[in-house]
């Protein structure tokens, strides 16, 4: 399998294994153990774990990736006969920690996808519903992300995990970055501003089904005139057949009467 694998994709290399998780196992340490054993003497790049989220209704990036650290717990000192403590013996635990990850595409993929979005044109998608539709996402993105900081937040309050200065510090920036709703003018300027966006939207919709009635309507219009003018057509085709017959049959009479007196 590894032969046909590299006949194929010699440029490709295998970075490690995925999962649809959508969480982390206890599995998953062992397969990343098992996995080990096949990488190459001298390699620094340890096998990289991936979560791949198939559900339909997830906005942001799909996946998750997770390299495997150690981490030394301390165990509990003993007390010996003679009043003397000793340490007791340290180990090492191993769990994933998360690593940034990021998706792209060859030059190749990526004119091929924009050749095929070339020929894809909705009408009835304005760019004000993708716009609406790109903000709700990232709200929801948003809102998952914050559900995630309250649950680490209440599992160190309650001894469940160790806290990470890191990410407690990550956290207090974020906070910061939050403006401050207590001012009277920023909450007058934000409600303004809302309100003219929604105002456009409502104006920019109402024109947009303004737009797409005229549009029905002149089509209508346009048929009806060709329906029109195909009766009329017909019925100029049913009377000249109608003459015609008629002519037709005043020429035999005619003929027959010419015959007639000779007899």
């Amino acid at each position: 399998m590894l032969g046909m694998f590299r006949k194929v994709n010699a440029k490709e290399r295998v970075v490690g294994f995925y999962s649809t998780g959508p969480q982390i196992r206890p599995n998953d340490l062992r397969i990343h153990a098992l996995l080990k054993r096949f990488v190459p003497p001298g390699t620094t790049t340890p096998p990289v774990f991936v979560i791949i989220d198939v559900r339909p209704d997830r906005q942001s990036i799909p996946t998750t990736a997770y390299r495997v650290v150690e981490e030394v717990d301390s165990g509990s000192t003993s007390t010996t006969g003679g009043g003397k403590s000793s340490a007791g013996n340290t180990e090492v635990r191993k769990s994933f920690a998360h690593v940034p990850s990021l998706i792209g595409a060859m030059e190749a993929e990526e004119v091929g996808v924009e050749h095929l979005l070339r020929d894809i044109n909705d009408p009835t998608v304005s760019t004000v519903a993708n716009l609406i539709k790109a903000k709700m996402s990232g709200l929801s993105a948003l809102t998952e992300k914050l559900v995630e900081m309250k649950d680490y937040l209440e599992a160190v309050t309650m001894g469940k995990m160790k806290p990470n200065q890191e990410i407690i510090a990550n956290m207090q920036a974020i906070l910061n970055l939050l403006p401050n709703l207590n001012v009277e003018e920023l909450v007058r300027s934000m409600l303004v501003k809302t309100n003219d966006m929604h105002m456009v939207i409502y104006l920019s919709a109402l024109i947009r089904s303004v737009i797409a009635l005229h549009d029905l309507v002149n089509n209508k219009i346009k048929y009806m005139d060709h329906d029109d003018g195909m009766v009329v057509q017909k019925e100029k085709a049913a009377e000249k057949e109608k003459g015609g017959e008629e002519k037709k049959e005043e020429n035999e009479k005619k003929e027959n009467d010419k015959v007639s007196p000779k007899k």
